[in-house]
C-alpha cells in the first residue's frame, strides 16, 4: 500500500502548481498530472515535478490502436513518470501493446512504470454505463471483467473505485493494484464524483493507493488537508477511538 495520498494537480499552469507545491516546503509527494495540466505544459511539467523530487502519476488514460499506444507509452517511459494509465476498454492487445512500448523506452538500469488501466471511471454510475456504453451487465461486474482482463495482459492494476477494491482484490491477488480515485471526506462535497469512498473506507476496502484532487487542492488548508487524509488513510483515525 502506498502510504501517500497521491495528490491530483488540477491546475492549468505551472505557477500554480508552484504556488501549490511551495506550501509542503521540502515534502516528497506523489502527484497526478491529469489532461488539463499536461496538454497545456507539455512534458516539462513531469520534467520539473521529477526535479523537485515527487513521484508522478501521469494520467493520460491512453485508448488508441494497438500500434499508436505502443509507440507513445515509448516516448512517455523516457520522461521517467512513475505511473502511467490506459483504457481497458482498448482491448487486451492494445494493453500489450502499451506494455511492450514502456518497457522498451525505459532507460537500462531504470525501473519501468507501474502500467494500470481504467475500468470504469468514478464519475460513472451503473444507469450511465448500461444507458451510453450499452453495457447490459452490473457495473460491479464490468470492473471485474475488466480487471482480469488488465491482468491477463500483463498490467500492474487498475484504476476502479473503492468501492469494488475487495472484490478485485479476491479475483485478481494482493499484488494487483488498485488505485482508488473519488476520496472524499466523511460530509464533504462529492462535486462530479459518483462512486465515492472515505480515506478510511478504501483502507479498509483494499484499495492500493487513493487519489485525491479537489478535497486538497481547494482546501483553505490544503497542507493541513492533506494530511489529514493521509492521517485517515494510514489508520491514525483507528488510534484515536
Amino acid at each position: 500500500m502506498e502510504s501517500r495520498p497521491i495528490i491530483a494537480l488540477d491546475f492549468s499552469t505551472l505557477p500554480q502548481v508552484t504556488h501549490f507545491l511551495d506550501q509542503f516546503k521540502d515534502e516528497p509527494l506523489f502527484v497526478k498530472v491529469g489532461l488539463e495540466l499536461f496538454y497545456q505544459n507539455g512534458p516539462e511539467i513531469v520534467t520539473q515535478l521529477k526535479q523537485l523530487g515527487h513521484d508522478v502519476f501521469l494520467d493520460l488514460k491512453l485508448h488508441d490502436i494497438p500500434n499508436t499506444v505502443q509507440r507513445s507509452m515509448k516516448g512517455i517511459a523516457a520522461m521517467g513518470v512513475d505511473m502511467i494509465n490506459v483504457h481497458a476498454a482498448g482491448g487486451k492487445s492494445m494493453m500489450e501493446a502499451a506494455m511492450e512500448g514502456l518497457l522498451s523506452g525505459t532507460p537500462t538500469g531504470n525501473q519501468p512504470p507501474k502500467l494500470i488501466a481504467v475500468t470504469q471511471l468514478t464519475s460513472t454510475t451503473q444507469t450511465m454505463m448500461q444507458q451510453y456504453q450499452l453495457i447490459s451487465v452490473s457495473l460491479m461486474e464490468s470492473v471485474l471483467h475488466y480487471a482480469k482482463l488488465t491482468q491477463s495482459a500483463g498490467l500492474d492494476g487498475v484504476v476502479c473505485s473503492a468501492l469494488e477494491a475487495k472484490s478485485i482484490r479476491e479475483a485478481t491477488g494482493k499484488e494487483f493494484l488498485c488505485v482508488t480515485p473519488g476520496i472524499r471526506l466523511a460530509g464533504s462535497d462529492v462535486g462530479d464524483q459518483k462512486r465515492i469512498a472515505t480515506p478510511s473506507s478504501a483502507r479498509e476496502s483494499g484499495a492500493s493507493m487513493i487519489v485525491v484532487g479537489r478535497p486538497i487542492t481547494q482546501a483553505a488548508d490544503p497542507v493541513a488537508a492533506y494530511h489529514a487524509i493521509k492521517e485517515q488513510w494510514q489508520g491514525g483515525d483507528k488510534k484515536h477511538d
